[in-house]
């Protein structure tokens, strides 16, 4: 987890699973932004450029944004990958005459520990560890499931918070077109009342409709760049969403094959639950 985690090789604080520190990635995209906005003001001028630089700040606030959203995404397929090194590790011993009670689940847990130098950050091993905690303090074999179950709903709980923070930026995208749309036309509308107050002749209105069209460019091509972002970030996140949502269906298939599958329970336990 120190090695592999992106976020904690920079020395912040990480969040469990596959959860993203919100300020560090927010930081980074301010970088990101503020490079990508250099680089287009060197550009030879062309509609790309004239998009970006001349259409107002909704432009930049929806970079920032969607830049955002992608470094977020980056962390999280990145997380995604360290947690499902964990299901490739066994944490019970390969011998099938192994039998998981109350007097061998310390064994497992030093096995745990030999695997990870971080177990509770992986959302597969800190399932097992808690259930095993039980088991080794109660000596109660047949709640372990009903353990495992209750942190399956707590880490399917997290998984949809995680992407909170990434469905109000996907929220915020598009209004910050459509006040780009509202200012546009504010200002076409306002520029096409004055030319009519200035000029008397057709030939002058006609002349200085340039101003007229400037604001209309900004009124469409705002929303159009935040329409086409919300939508490449909108498929991004139903794609990383799917690929977690297998992720804890492969977790909870781990659990049951390697520690539910495994339990007995002996005659004493038996003669203590009753």
């Amino acid at each position: 987890m120190a090695k592999s985690d992106i976020e904690r090789r920079f020395g912040v604080s990480a969040g469990n699973g596959t959860a993203v520190n919100t300020a560090f990635s927010g930081l980074i995209a301010l970088v990101l932004t503020t490079i990508f906005f250099a680089a287009v003001h060197f550009m030879p001028d062309n509609y790309f450029r004239a998009m970006l630089l001349e259409r107002g700040p909704t432009q930049h606030a929806t970079v920032f944004l969607g830049f955002w959203c992608i470094v977020i995404l980056l962390f999280k397929r990145s997380k995604l990958s360290l947690q499902r090194r964990a299901l490739r590790h066994a944490v019970i011993p390969e011998n099938h005459e192994f039998v998981l009670t109350s007097h061998t689940a310390d064994h497992v847990i030093r096995n745990i520990h030999a695997l990870a130098d971080d177990p509770a950050r992986f959302l597969v091993y800190n399932r097992i560890l808690i259930a095993l905690s039980n088991l080794k303090n109660l000596g109660r074999v047949s709640d372990v499931d009903d353990i495992l179950r209750a942190n399956a709903d707590r880490d399917e709980s997290a998984h949809q918070t995680s992407f909170a923070t990434l469905g109000g930026f996907l929220w915020a995208i598009p209004v910050l077109g459509f006040i780009g749309t509202v200012l546009g036309l504010a200002g076409a509308i306002g520029n096409f009342s004055s030319l009519l107050e200035k000029q008397s002749d057709v030939a002058g209105i006609v002349g200085s409709l340039k101003e007229v069209t400037g604001g209309l460019s900004t009124a469409f091509e705002t929303t159009l760049l935040a329409l086409v972002v919300a939508l490449v970030i909108q498929l991004w996140i139903t794609s990383q969403r799917k690929a977690e949502e297998m992720f804890l269906d492969d977790c909870q298939d781990y659990c049951l094959k390697q520690i539910v599958s495994r339990i007995k329970i002996l005659p004493f336990e038996q003669i203590r639950e009753i």
